[in-house]
């Protein structure tokens, strides 16, 4: 079987066996970056453009390596080196990229819908790197694999999201990745922090951390986005570390075999303390070496590679 979609730009959009798909694809994908060279010909003669107009450090690195890695040919270009400095729109930007014939452009954006905007508008492959507070398809198919090798399945785990969930994409599509694939999500965070009616979208809200860590298989962390509102939903950082941040102590109430997960950056000590962060449940790293494993299988599947040619 093989992706029929032209464009990856949310979860909703992908059933379970597409999901399963990538997944699997990912996972015989990860491999290539364990070898002593690290790079195969599956896409060789591809052309890979990554459209960042926003900050990033994980998800931007790991599609270029993905891309590299594969034998693509990446371009790379921000806001700040882009013509939409000198006042071209992003649909024009957009189809003059399509007119020197890309095989993929990625892009990331603070408004929420662009990817969706440009790829109704050129016939090349798009690929939502995070699209403002909507979604991060990238993110949570590459949580969802680094659970599944944890724990082996993803049906019926209970899955623990706390923190910024008003504005996280990440939440968004792991609300619906996980759901997906049969795992019960639980959110939790301050009452300014939690969005009206997201139980529409599968999941159960909870006030409590206490609640929400003791019964979970999975934590996943996440970060305050101050970047995104100037005003702050809580008094101070120091109280919701207090009340809302996963800590040891906190920590002794979870499963023994729980798993922690963040998607970066790490605010130590407001969301999550150094100690648990780096600690023997955190899977954090493991997320970041799959990023590049499910980016290469977004390029491998869109761009049409010839697993033949793994390894020629």
């Amino acid at each position: 079987m093989g992706l029929s979609k032209k464009d990856i730009l949310d979860m909703e959009s992908l059933d379970a066996e597409e999901i399963n798909l990538i997944l699997d694809t990912a996972d015989s994908l990860k491999e290539i970056s364990e070898r002593q060279i690290k790079k195969v010909p599956t896409l060789r003669g591809k052309t890979i453009v990554l459209l960042f107009h926003e900050p990033s450090t994980r998800t931007r690195t790991s599609f270029d390596i993905a891309a590299k890695r594969l034998s693509a040919d990446s371009v790379s270009l921000s806001a700040s080196s882009s013509s939409t400095v000198k006042g071209e729109t992003l649909i024009d930007t957009a189809r003059n990229l399509e007119a020197m014939n890309p095989d993929v452009i990625v892009i990331r954006h603070a408004s929420a819908g662009v990817p969706h905007m440009i790829a109704r508008k050129v016939s090349t492959s798009v690929i939502n790197a995070g699209d403002g507070m909507h979604a991060h398809p990238s993110q949570s198919l590459l949580d969802l694999l680094t659970v599944r090798q944890a724990k082996g399945k993803l049906e019926g785990l209970s899955i623990a999201i706390i923190g910024d969930i008003t504005r996280s994409r990440v939440a968004r599509s792991n609300i619906i990745g996980f759901t997906k694939m049969g795992a019960n999500v639980v959110l939790a965070g301050p009452p300014t922090m939690i969005p009206a009616e997201i139980e529409k979208l599968g999941a159960l809200v909870t006030y409590n951390t206490e609640e929400a860590v003791a019964d979970a298989d999975v934590i996943m962390m996440l970060r305050i986005q101050t970047e995104r509102k100037n005003s702050f939903l809580f008094s101070n950082a120091r109280e919701y570390s207090m009340v809302y941040g996963l800590n040891e102590k906190r920590l002794k109430n979870a499963r023994d075999d729980v798993l922690i997960m963040h998607p970066g950056p790490v605010n130590r000590g407001v969301e999550i303390s150094p100690e648990v962060a780096d600690g023997p449940y955190s899977i954090i790293l493991d997320q970041v070496t799959n990023g590049v494993a499910v980016r290469m299988a977004l390029f491998y599947l869109v761009a049409g590679g010839s697993r033949n040619a793994d390894d020629n």
